[in-house]
């Protein structure tokens, strides 16, 4: 007793060998392995009628069992081992089959119990006693799995594999522009991936499981047309039956042992049709189904009424047709009520929620910014909201909008028109990102007259500055403006001043307001043709907020980039040399040399230019330090000064005489001038010497 309690702990049981049986049982991979094994003894060894009754249960009771988690799984990746258990269930059905043919030819000359009680209560229950109605519901069962349902779920199987294969690559693509746009993150990305992969190695499987159920019908046909012949063969001529005993014997067991396999094999061809077929289906089947079919009460109620009219005809059993017409009428019905009394309470509910005070909002809101904001006081409101329905300021920036995405390929955000107390009553404040960029006075029922030559008006009214350009302007009053016209003012409303501020305003400051977001925009909608560079460029070489900084210097200096195509061009060349976007810039630019020469052309066809002198050139390219990428200007502030008052006195020469010329300078001193310019003469176009089309004609008009 000593020895026995001493060794317990150690063994897990009081029965040495019982532990590690329970640990052997606990090890799943091991418990396959064993079962699988079993299957292929049994295909080899003889199985005793006891054990072959446990076994057909056991095969009965794990169909069912796949039917039922076919039915409540919500999609079917969720239940992606199903070829596999179809592959078990398949083998462990056959290898019955054999075992169960084996007892009927040896044994079965003493009864119908020669193979087990389950074969023999199915083969006494189906046939009734006629073995000749046992063999015909035994082929119905064969025709109706073999031919409806094997046929039908393989092909349903092979399409949905061909089809999720050939879109494959368009949902991989779906997945790689949702992960650039930043609509999902690389865990959500690498999560969708693997689900792709997984339904394609499924449906793939899928596709060729469903030849074992149809192979499974094949040989369970074969095994039972064997069984007849063979057994009537051996009872006949081996045993000295007669051929009545024979028959009886026979063909209860091969048909109780088909029925016994068959309908098992039924049961899992169903289920791998319910399966394919669950593709588009979301949720538990039973849900989806009766959410489907009834969600339109109107077909339930014309199909009950087609069962009580087919209750009224003669020879029909009223019973039957009227009670169900009766039950589908009256479930049509109360359904119809209540989706009815469901659309009520919502409709209610909506309401009350509306009539409720505005709960406070979130402080987040808070942190949201206008990228485009007009703040108006309270006398310039009819700009907006003017009660004849003609928002003269409205329309004017939606044309505005159109105007600039023509002109420049930029798409300008939304601007948002608000009034604000705390303004004077006809001041306004032009914002971006919540910055004032400019201001002005204006009167809505007034017009704004100014001199093209730049003298003061003369006429009665209130001398003001244009706000745009900073020129003398006059507002007058609605009778004066005819007057103003005849004398060849230049007369705008007050709309029109605002809008024409705003424009200026939006030009200066594009290069801010182009986004992120906007740049996927952009690059989402390019051509088909050039699709391809972009997926060579992104993210390879460059990313889209490097693309984003070239387009923005461009815009900086008012370069359209509307088109793109070409632009991505230079980029891609530009690359090959620099990842600078100063200097990918200035390549994209020299590609651009045809839309920048007619953007600064005259109305008379030529362009009009000032060349920077040699004696500037050389100044500049001896004052720049470093190298490659690094390059900076340091000019001394006397010579700088000097240039400066150069530029002013050529741009303003050439104005006099009605011309607006560029300056024209050498490739690689260019970004420096613009930067020295842009401080006090933003609107001076600086050009390189290799933006000039050779096609551009062109007229010097000064130099420096």
């Amino acid at each position: 007793m000593t020895d026995v309690t001493a060794a317990s702990p150690e063994s897990g049981s009081k029965f040495p060998g019982w532990g590690d049986l329970g640990a052997l049982m606990k090890r799943g991979d091991l418990a396959l392995a064993f079962g699988v094994l079993t299957i292929l003894v049994v295909l080899i060894l003889p199985l005793p009628p006891l054990l072959l009754d446990f076994a057909l249960a056991i095969s009965i009771v794990f169909s069912v069992l796949i039917l039922m988690t076919a039915l409540f799984i919500h999609t079917p990746l969720e239940f992606s081992a199903f070829p596999t258990v179809l592959l078990i269930a398949t083998m462990l059905r056959l290898a019955l089959n054999l075992a169960s043919t084996r007892l009927i030819l040896a044994h079965g000359h003493e009864g119908t119990d020669a193979a087990g009680h389950v074969i023999e209560a199915f083969g006494n229950f189906v046939m009734a006693g006629n073995f000749v109605i046992g063999v015909i519901v035994f082929t119905i069962l064969v025709i109706v799995n073999f031919i409806v349902i094997t046929k039908g779920s393989g092909r349903i199987a092979e399409v949905a594999a061909r089809f999720h294969l050939d879109a494959m690559p368009g949902k991989q693509m779906a997945i790689d522009a949702d992960l650039s746009a930043g609509l999902i993150d690389e865990n959500e990305a690498r999560k969708r991936r693997k689900t792709l992969e997984d339904e394609g190695g499924f449906f793939g499987a899928m596709d060729g499981a469903s030849k074992f159920v149809r192979g499974d019908a094949i040989a369970g046909l074969m095994v039972v047309f064997i069984n007849v012949i063979g057994g009537m063969i051996i009872g006949i001529a081996q045993q000295g039956l007669s051929f009545a005993d024979a028959a009886r014997s026979y063909t209860v067991l091969t048909v109780g042992d088909g029925l016994v396999t068959q309908i098992p094999a039924l049961i899992v061809s169903t289920a791998a049709g319910l399966l394919v077929s669950k593709a588009g289906v979301s949720g538990a089947a039973d849900k989806a189904l009766f959410a489907q079919l009834s969600g339109y009460p109107k077909a339930l109620g014309m199909s009950g009424g087609v069962m009580i009219v087919m209750a009224m005809l003669p020879g029909i059993p009223l019973l039957p047709f009227m009670a169900l017409g009766g039950g589908a009428a009256a479930l049509a019905y109360f359904i119809d009520k209540r989706t009815r009394t469901q659309i009520a309470a919502e409709a209610t509910k909506a309401d009350t929620a509306a009539k409720a005070e505005p709960a406070e909002e979130p402080i987040s809101t808070a942190l949201k910014m206008d990228d485009l904001k007009i703040e108006i006081g309270y006398a310039l409101l009819p700009l907006a909201n003017s009660t004849d329905g003609t928002d003269r300021l409205t329309e004017q920036i939606k044309a505005l909008r159109r105007s600039i995405a023509v002109e420049m390929g930029f798409v300008m955000p939304a601007v948002r028109i608000i009034d604000n107390m705390l303004l004077e009553a006809n001041t306004y404040a032009i914002k971006i990102k919540e910055v004032e960029a400019g201001s002005g006075r204006i009167w809505p029922n007034q017009y704004m007259v100014m001199d093209p030559a730049g003298a003061q008006v003369n006429l009665p009214g209130t001398h003001t500055t244009e706000p745009t350009f900073g020129l003398p302007a006059t507002w007058i009053d609605a009778g004066l403006k005819e007057e103003g016209a005849l004398k060849g003012y230049t007369v705008v409303d007050a709309a029109t001043v605002l809008s024409t501020h705003l424009t200026e305003i939006l030009k200066s400051n594009m290069s801010e307001l182009l986004s992120y977001g906007e740049v996927q925009k952009l690059l989402k909608e390019v051509p088909k043709e050039q699709a391809e560079l972009l997926k060579d460029l992104v993210p390879a070489l460059i990313t889209v907020s490097g693309i984003q900084r070239v387009l923005q210097i461009l815009l900086a200096e008012r370069v359209s980039i509307r088109d793109l195509s070409s632009i991505l061009e230079g980029i891609a060349d530009a690359l090959t040399v620099s990842r600078n976007p100063i200097t990918i810039a200035e390549h994209v630019r020299a590609r651009l040399s045809r839309q920048i020469c007619a953007q600064y052309s005259s109305t008379n066809g030529y362009l009009p230019l000032i060349a920077l002198s040699a004696k500037w050139e050389q100044n500049f390219a001896e004052s720049i330090v470093g190298q490659g990428d690094e390059r900076t200007l340091a000019m001394q502030p006397s010579r700088l000064s000097e240039f400066i008052t150069l530029i002013r006195e050529r741009f303003e020469a050439a104005a006099r005489e009605g011309e607006a010329p560029v300056l024209v300078t050498s490739a690689s001193i260019r970004p420096f001038v613009r930067g020295i310019v842009e401080r006090f003469r933003a609107q001076t176009s600086v050009l390189a010497q290799s933006e000039i089309h050779p096609r551009t004609r062109l007229k010097t008009v000064g130099s420096i």
